[in-house]
């Protein structure tokens, strides 16, 4: 990765952690974010969110806990990855939020990189420059990007890569439905973010296996972006002119 003279200080940010059915992983992810809270030079803690596992995962993420670098909070059931992120937001209260997969096929020492440019954009976004998915992953993933680009007009490389940064009070901000996380940068740009798209590293899954399968890696994307073209076109937008004393409290 190159090196930014321009890079920012001492940042805060917490890393949301989506998992569902990852015990496997879990320990190995730990042992990776302790190495990389020690070598970087910004306060980052790890709060995970667990998506009703039902694999022990959740005894696992509690004994993790006890180091302070890692927190953690549990749904009742299933939600999804989209009400993950959402509940993750909600409660961080660092003014930098990220996002990594617990899969560990991307490295948070890649956030450093991201961090790098995290006090210019509302939005850092990492993009797997060589992947290391199946061919048939990799061409889906390939025909889907080029599709949202094509219909909204993003620009963005890679949605899915699980690497980023978001200024808290964007994030906070930003309109929530089933499967939003596929338009995150996107979302950034309609409430007027700027949006930085860094290569990152990709490694193959070496634990657990994916929960992706044709159905939400093909057609439920399709009916998702229907969806945020229709948002968008009726999304609110104003700038107040003129105000009075008080009239906003």
């Amino acid at each position: 990765m190159a090196h930014n003279d321009n890079a920012p200080g001492k940042m805060t940010m917490t890393v949301i952690v989506p998992v569902y059915n990852e015990v496997e992983g879990l320990d190995r992810f730990a042992q990776v974010w302790r190495e990389y809270t020690e070598a970087s030079a910004h306060e980052v803690k790890a709060l995970f969110v667990d998506d009703g596992s039902t694999d022990g995962s959740l005894e696992k993420i509690r004994n993790i806990c006890e180091d302070p670098r890692f927190r953690y909070i549990s749904f009742d059931r299933n939600r999804g990855l989209s009400t993950a992120i959402k509940a993750g937001i909600d409660c961080i209260t660092d003014p930098l939020i990220g996002y990594i997969d617990a899969d560990l096929q991307t490295t948070p020492f890649d956030f450093d990189t991201l961090l790098a440019d995290a006090d210019r954009y509302e939005a850092v976004v990492g993009y797997r420059a060589e992947r290391k998915d199946s061919f048939s992953k990799k061409i889906q993933s390939k025909i889907a990007n080029a599709i949202r680009r094509r219909l909204i007009g993003d620009g963005i490389i890679d949605t899915g890569c699980p690497l980023k940064v978001i200024r808290a009070d964007v994030a906070k901000k930003l309109p929530f439905f089933d499967g939003m996380h596929r338009f995150i940068p996107a979302l950034v740009q309609l409430e007027g973010g700027r949006v930085k798209q860094v290569p990152v590293r990709h490694f193959e899954r070496v634990a657990g296996q994916s929960k992706f399968n044709i159905f939400n890696r093909s057609l439920k994307p399709m009916q998702d972006l229907l969806a945020y073209r229709w948002m968008r076109s009726r999304y609110i937008r104003y700038n107040i002119a003129e105000r009075s004393e008080g009239a906003c409290g």
